[in-house]
């Protein structure tokens, strides 16, 4: 990967697992875009233990990991001896401190930044179904009259579309 070579949005968000309740990254996935081998990256990593505390950054477990496995339906045909370790939003921020290259530094700040986005969508979704349950507390006893609301507005968005003429030459048409 060059410098200036962009890594779309989506396959970084594409890497991006929820295990153990945290959004977290694969050690191979990063070391791809990164642009170096797994075994070469985890031994930075592996040179700086102290800077990955668990929460940075911790080992699958080997049921995470089978179940990781058929979720993303990799073969189960040579490939990795062990589980891999995964990283946080922190740990992937860490890694920046361990690899410095340009490479890294770039690839560091995209993946942070999309870290940040997914955070303020969920807060987002969050702060809407928070509203929406206050709205559902507040209407209760009228639900007949929400209801014929509802059906209006489904009315309203679905309305029949009226059937349209046809233009053109028609070839059984008498003139």
């Amino acid at each position: 990967m060059t410098k200036n070579a962009v890594i779309p949005d989506e396959t970084i968000i594409n890497k991006i697992y929820l295990i153990r309740g945290q959004k977290v990254m694969l050690d191979s996935d990063l070391a791809d875009l990164y642009g170096v081998e797994t075994k070469t990256f985890n031994q930075s990593v592996k040179r700086n233990l102290n800077r990955f505390p668990e929460d940075f950054m911790f080992r699958l477990t080997g049921e995470e990991f089978e179940y990781l496995r058929s979720q993303i339906v990799t073969s189960s045909w040579g490939g990795r001896r062990y589980p891999p370790n995964v990283f946080t939003e922190q740990g992937v921020a860490m890694l920046s401190s361990v690899l410095n290259s340009d490479v890294a530094i770039e690839v560091n700040i995209r993946i942070i930044r999309i870290f940040t986005r997914l955070r303020e969508m969920l807060l987002t979704h969050k702060d809407i179904l928070l509203k929406l349950e206050q709205i559902e507390k507040k209407i209760t006893g009228h639900d007949e009259d929400i209801q014929m609301i509802f059906t209006a507005l489904k009315q309203l968005i679905h309305e029949p579309n009226p059937p349209r003429k046809r233009i053109g030459f028609k070839a059984n048409e008498e003139a």
